[in-house]
């Protein structure tokens, strides 16, 4: 992990000593410095959500990105994991190299405009060193991404378009839509578990408005397939815009427009160990894609399923795992529901009643010696999470992924 651009001594111990000070002002730095750039670069709100920005998940993810830059100012290489997972969503977002010093410009700014006399001319100075360095690295990173995404075989720049051939309600919330290459050519490959970028444009709506949805079915079809979720919000958060307009306005035959497929939170297939399933409502899309690979391989793993919904009506994709556990020996499957219906009691695989909680889990995973898979919503990831990391299991076992900027699971 290297740059051009060396930073001095002197650099580095100024961007280390003003850590925390970042720690301690980071968000407030961070939300100034969004509504700076776009009150400055209006453009960009073509690219950013602004829901995230709103419910201000967006400025603490950089400010968490930002500190930890700091304090690994000496040893960028620590952050590569990090690097590269932002680096795929800049991909997937199709970030060009120009927009860097348009955000380096304006989180100095901030800096500067948030810390006051504080922010003195040797600390802009450094940081604006720092980020130089930390760009390049961004760059060069999401260049090669860029390469390999138009050269694989199927592969693409930028945004194609894509016809949406059939539209599946799968429960009262989730409808799944499948997508066939406008051009007729062939599809590119992709990692069971990855994600790829919508470009919606709305009508009556100013910007055009990006959107992350994971692939749900395995690859290897002539299709690909989301399965989105009817968000709804309070008057300030507005969530459900993009989602809504997938479910309501859009029709089959219509044309919609997707980056090509991106992310690292991906099935380890080489892996030889059981593997656990745990999902969180529509948090069980990148899961079920992995869940199919594995069944479409014939994989001889054992596999558990265990996923939680307020209740069966708005679980999606219960028939096709339920069939499968039924068919095969080595596939477990679990539900916990919040609040089961009248209906829901006579379900087999109904297992919990409330929330999913360790006495569950322990109940129905026959051992900790598995990789496990999760993801949900952030309150519903921090609870499995703490779960599994009492249960001593190894943190290489353990695989997250968050919808949305990244957030800590711990505390």
């Amino acid at each position: 992990m290297s740059s051009d651009r060396a930073l001095s001594k002197e650099t580095k111990e100024i961007v280390k000593a003003t850590a925390p000070v970042l720690a301690e002002h980071g968000e407030k730095i961070t939300s100034h410095f969004y509504q700076r750039m776009f009150s400055n670069h209006p453009e960009l709100l073509n690219v950013f959500n602004q829901t995230n920005q709103k419910k201000g998940r967006q400025p603490q993810a950089l400010a968490n990105a930002i500190y930890a830059a700091a304090v690994h100012i000496d040893h960028l290489e620590t952050i590569l994991p990090a690097v590269k997972q932002i680096a795929h969503k800049h991909r997937s977002l199709n970030i060009m190299p120009e927009q860097y010093p348009i955000v380096g410009e304006n989180i100095l700014a901030a800096i500067k405009e948030v810390l006051g006399e504080a922010a003195t001319d040797d600390i802009i100075n450094a940081w604006g060193e720092a980020y130089g360095v930390i760009a390049d690295v961004f760059i060069q990173v999401e260049k090669e991404m860029y390469e390999e995404a138009e050269q694989a075989r199927g592969g693409w720049k930028g945004f194609r378009p894509f016809i949406v051939e059939k539209k599946v309600v799968e429960s009262d919330v989730i409808t799944s839509f499948y997508l066939k290459p406008a051009d007729g050519k062939e599809l590119a490959d992709f990692l069971p578990g990855q994600y790829m970028t919508l470009k919606a444009k709305i009508e009556g709506e100013e910007y055009t408005h990006m959107r992350q949805y994971s692939l749900s079915d395995a690859p290897g079809n002539d299709y690909y397939r989301i399965s989105v979720k009817r968000e709804s919000g309070p008057d300030e958060f507005p969530s459900g815009k993009v989602s809504n307009y997938l479910h309501k306005d859009v029709k089959e035959g219509d044309i919609l427009e997707y980056t090509a497929p991106a992310g690292d939170f991906v099935l380890d297939q080489d892996s030889k160990r059981p593997v656990v399933f745990i999902s969180g409502g529509v948090g069980l899309t990148p899961l079920m894609s992995m869940f199919n690979t594995l069944v479409k391989k014939d994989s001889e793993r054992e596999i558990t399923f265990i996923h939680a919904a307020i209740n069966g009506q708005h679980h999606a994709m219960h028939e096709h795992v339920a069939t499968l556990a039924k068919e095969r020996e080595n596939i477990h499957y679990a539900l916990c529901f919040e609040s089961p219906t009248q209906e829901d009691t006579s379900n087999e695989f109904l297992k919990q009643e409330g929330f999913i909680d360790k006495e569950f889990l322990r109940s129905v995973i026959e051992t900790k010696e598995a990789d496990f898979y999760f993801c949900g919503p952030v309150p519903f990831m921090k609870a499995v999470n703490y779960i599994l990391k009492s249960w001593d299991v190894p943190e290489e076992h353990i695989h997250f992924e968050f919808f949305g900027p990244a957030q800590t699971l711990e505390g």
